[in-house]
Order: C-alpha cells, then sequence, then structure tokens
C-alpha cells in the first residue's frame, strides 16, 4: 500500500458506480488465491512467468526503457517486474499496472496491482478503479493510468473472464490426493483385531490387552517378527486395499491442468529441442509481449507523443532458442554477410559484447550487386 499511498484522491466523495452496456457487474473479485497453493497449477505458471521475465524492454525515450529494465518500482526489478505481471496474469486471466507520474505527468514507475476485489466507477464522466485490498484499504486509480492485459476476454469490458473453468479438475486432483493421504493412514494404523476368549472382561482389561499386544509385537522393537499367544487370546489380521484413483486418471487430471495453461512436461521439465522452443516463444510468449508492449505504449504516452512515434517494445531475442549449430552456422553467414553485427550474434550467444562489436561487416569477396567488377569503369 505504500506505494498507492502517496495519491491523493480528490474524488472519493463523489464516486458513482459505473455503468456497462448491458448492464454487466461493475465489481469483481481476485480468483486465483487458493488456485496458486495447487502444486500443479505453479508448475504450469512458472515457466511461462520465467521466460516472459527474459525479455528486454525497448523504448525510445531511455528513461522509461531504464525504469523498466532496471527498476519499475521499489519493490522489484525488471526481471521481478515481469515474472509478477505474466504470474498474475495466468492466474487471474487480468492484470493490472498502475503507472505512476509525478506532477508534470512525466512517468517515473510501473506497479503491478494486487487486489482482492475491484469496482468500476465513474466522476465526472470519466472511468476509474476502485481497488479494495486484502487488509481493507481502499485505492482509486484512473483507468488512464492502468495499464490492463486480459485474457479469456469477452463478457465484460473491463476483465477477462476467470478461470473458474478450470475448478472442478483441481477440486479433483485435491480430492484425490486427499484419499490416497487417507488411505495411508488408514491402512498404516489398523492392522487387525485381537480377540479374547474370556467372558466378560472389563473395558479396561481389553484395553490393557491390547496395548500389551502392540507393544510387544507391533512396535520396531519387535525384530524377530513372531508373536505368541496363549489359548484364550486369537489375532485377526485385517488386510486392506483401498480404492484409489489410478496413475492414468491422475495423469489425465495433470494433463488437463496444463493443456488449460499451454504447457506440458516437456515445458516444464526444460526438455524442449531447440524447435519447440521456437514454437513455445511464438505460441505462449510473444503474444503476450506484444499485448504487453500495446497496451503500455497506449497508456504512457499521449496521443501527441504518440504521433512523435514514441514507442515501448518488449522483445525476447528469438535466437536465443537455436542450437550451438545453428548459431555458429549463422555466423558464418548472416554476419559475415552483414546480416547482424557482432555483437547481435554474441548476445544471441550469451556473451557480452565487445569494442567495435556494433559495426556491419562484410566477407571482401562480397559486394552490392550494382557495384562494378573489379577493372569495370
Amino acid at each position: 500500500m505504500g506505494f498507492f499511498g502517496r495519491l491523493k484522491n480528490k474524488i472519493m466523495a463523489t464516486l458513482s458506480r459505473w455503468k456497462e452496456i448491458g448492464e454487466y457487474r461493475s465489481t469483481f473479485r481476485a480468483f486465483g488465491t487458493e488456485a496458486y497453493r495447487s502444486e500443479v497449477v505453479r508448475s504450469c505458471i512458472r515457466p511461462l512467468a520465467e521466460f516472459t521475465s527474459k525479455a528486454n524492454a525497448r523504448c525510445n525515450v531511455k528513461q522509461i526503457e531504464m525504469l523498466l529494465n532496471d527498476r519499475p518500482n521499489i519493490y522489484m526489478n525488471g526481471k521481478e517486474f515481469l515474472y509478477k505481471v505474466r504470474t498474475l496474469y495466468e492466474l487471474r486471466n487480468n492484470v493490472f499496472i498502475y503507472i505512476d507520474r509525478d506532477e508534470k505527468g512525466k512517468t517515473k514507475g510501473f506497479m503491478p496491482v494486487v487486489y482482492s476485489s475491484f469496482e468500476a466507477m465513474e466522476y465526472g464522466g470519466n472511468l476509474f478503479i476502485q481497488f479494495s485490498f486484502q487488509t481493507g484499504e481502499k485505492v482509486t486509480l484512473p483507468w488512464d493510468d492502468l495499464a490492463v492485459i486480459r485474457k479469456d476476454y469477452s463478457e465484460s469490458n473491463f476483465v477477462g473472464d476467470d478461470n473458474s473453468a478450470i475448478l472442478e479438475t483441481l477440486e479433483l486432483i485435491s480430492t484425490t490426493n486427499q484419499g490416497i493421504a487417507n488411505a495411508v493412514k488408514a491402512t498404516a494404523n489398523l492392522r487387525g483385531i485381537l480377540k479374547s476368549t474370556k467372558a466378560m472382561l472389563s473395558p479396561e482389561d481389553i484395553k490393557r490387552n491390547k496395548e500389551e499386544f502392540v507393544k510387544d509385537y507391533l512396535l520396531l522393537e519387535n525384530e524377530g517378527g513372531i508373536a505368541a499367544l496363549d489359548a484364550t487370546q486369537e489375532f485377526t489380521p485385517i488386510n486392506m486395499s483401498p480404492v484409489v484413483a489410478t496413475y492414468t486418471q491422475m495423469k489425465e487430471f495433470r494433463e488437463n491442468v496444463q493443456r488449460y495453461f499451454g504447457v506440458n512436461d516437456k515445458i516444464i521439465m526444460c526438455n524442449l529441442s531447440p524447435d519447440e522452443l521456437q514454437t513455445f516463444y511464438e505460441m505462449r510468449i510473444e503474444p503476450f509481449l506484444t499485448d504487453l508492449s500495446t497496451e503500455l505504449t497506449s497508456k504512457v504516452f499521449t496521443a501527441r507523443e504518440k504521433s512523435w512515434d514514441n514507442w515501448i517494445m518488449f522483445e525476447s531475442n528469438r535466437l536465443q532458442f537455436a542450437s550451438l549449430d545453428k548459431k555458429i552456422q549463422m555466423f558464418a553467414t548472416v554476419v559475415q554477410y552483414g546480416g547482424m553485427t557482432i555483437n547481435e550474434w554474441r548476445a544471441a550467444c550469451n556473451m557480452a559484447p565487445i569494442e567495435g562489436g556494433d559495426d556491419l561487416i562484410r566477407r571482401l569477396d562480397a559486394a552490392k550487386v550494382d557495384d562494378p567488377a573489379e577493372g569495370e569503369e
């Protein structure tokens, strides 16, 4: 709340509820707090967030580029910012990014908003979002200062549908896990029935006989594994075989969740080939970065500033997914014929830039097609 606490709200007393077309609800609650406790959900979201966080922000306004890459806000660096934004996006299908501006309207920070609920409000014909937090505090922010990224975007104009579609599968996984745990406990606790032929034993005598039998024969100290009973006692073992979900069923539950988030075991375990990595990037990473770039450009810059061709772009070098052989081959062709600089190639190989590496080079036996051949005028 400290980041938003500096805001001076001048409109709190006169806010009224915003009415969407079709009278759709304007109050929304956060989804995903319970879902994120699932190890299946977390394992699906983690690679998406990690790959997204590798992107670099580019902007022709260097101050904004430095903000996004270095320290978007006082709590997180650029990588952590992208990781958190993508995590909230996958978990809630929506993410709000507050654009903090100074008195002159100059951007000085970016903060993902982790709300418990929000309501669309109206003041003077303008749209505001009133966020409620788990602490009970509320803050109202102008829509123009909020970059909003959403998916499953259908009914509401403000946000996409939540992830309730996957709840049934998550409940099945939780029930299955609890069933296995209870089955293990049951089979571990009840091993048999000790029966005494003595008539009319008191409850105290029955309890004492049981405790003595357990102490003598069922504890680890009985290394011989032999039990000796007299004619007044009879022990009947119980073999319990609880019915639990099969491996195939559990695998199907898990894969349902993975398909929902667009990942698989290869992605989660980082076992992708270069071609598979390229496909994963194009299908799951690039669309999000494009959406984030477009939305931040739209909300950070005014119409006049955009007319001057101001822009924000998040990019992750596709060449980092290529195999080493392809990168070496690329140097022998693209770099030596002026298609990219040495430093661009080194960046694709995760190497530091070198002095003079930003200049394009070209082999001496290569020339423009319109250059005269040697000896010709």
